[in-house]
């Protein structure tokens, strides 16, 4: 062992003594039994997919909440592999409105990395991890149907929207105790066979209305909404549904976050009971929301931060 790895072995021991690690099991215990045989929609992107040692973190998560019951539906993105891929093969990324345009040659690499690489990976670490999980895409069993999106007047090419979510291949494996990893390339209606690039916070929100979670958490590379974007300590902590019009509008709500705090909405008024924005830098962020009392608020508003 060398002299650092030493230091930090030592540096672990001084954290957490035994009187405080049986402090902290006996604290989180309630919430062990209180997400017991429950759904929760994890939508996995941002900083906690890229980092090695986050994404490591999130999956032993995941793991640990499978193991002890509870059913966990991680539904992924991977937009800055499809930008490292599309210009790997020397085609530019371009994007309307904040959504990707997506052409017939930008569709095939998006379900490639998607479907293909990003999908199957996420599998390979939660195999890793002792997990039992199985990668499908919105394609699967006709999971996701969606249809062409016209923002504005602007062709954005293979681009859609969800119109209808058939949640019975995730209700299949997760009643056989296996994590559903998603991927959200979607199959158009009836009598249209194309496939469509989705924005995966959307589906993940609508995949989490479908299932009738109890809890729709989305994993971010942000602290949450501030009040003032300069001051990490001006985090809102919870905000309640009737105000995020006006946070919007007053700019307090702004730029990336404005479509998260959109779809928190869409499953608060799907009937999930529970939604929130966490910070993905935070290592193990997913386990401090689910077993502690930040954001297990009881009743339907939004919160931030931790929550939303």
């Amino acid at each position: 062992m060398t002299e650092l790895e030493i230091e930090k072995d030592k540096n672990r021991g001084r954290l957490l003594d035994n009187e405080h690690w049986s402090d902290v099991l006996v604290q989180a215990m309630p919430y062990f039994k209180q997400w017991v045989g429950k759904t929760v929609v994890v939508k996995y992107g941002g900083n906690a997919m890229l980092n090695e040692d986050l994404k490591q973190a999130v999956m032993k998560d995941i793991v640990l909440l499978n193991t002890i019951g509870v059913k966990v539906v991680l539904v992924h993105g991977g937009g800055p592999e499809i930008n490292k891929m599309l210009e790997r093969v020397g085609k530019e990324s371009k994007f309307i409105n904040g959504l990707r345009y997506t052409d017939k040659e930008t569709m095939e690499i998006v379900q490639m990395v998607l479907t293909g690489k990003l999908n199957k990976a996420i599998v390979g670490i939660l195999l890793q991890e002792g997990g039992r999980a199985v990668g499908i895409s919105g394609v699967d069993s006709g999971l996701l149907r969606a249809k062409k999106i016209d923002r504005d007047g602007n062709d954005l090419g293979f681009v859609g929207e969800v119109t209808k979510v058939h949640p019975e291949i995730i209700n299949d494996l997760l009643e056989k105790d296996f994590i559903p990893v998603i991927s959200t390339v979607a199959i158009g209606e009836t009598g249209d066979q194309s496939l469509y690039n989705i924005n995966a916070d959307t589906a993940a929100a609508k995949i989490a209305v479908a299932l009738k979670a109890e809890k729709f958490v989305q994993l971010t590379n942000v602290a949450g909404v501030l009040k003032d974007v300069n001051d990490p300590k001006s985090l809102i902590t919870r905000i309640p549904m009737p105000t995020v019009p006006q946070l919007i509008e007053n700019g307090t709500i702004a730029g990336g976050m404005i479509p998260k705090v959109e779809c928190c909405m869409i499953a608060l008024k799907g009937g999930v009971p529970r939604t929130h924005i966490i910070d993905g830098r935070v290592p193990h962020s997913l386990l401090i929301e689910m077993f502690s009392d930040r954001g297990n608020y009881k009743d339907s508003n939004a919160d931030s931060s931790a929550a939303y």
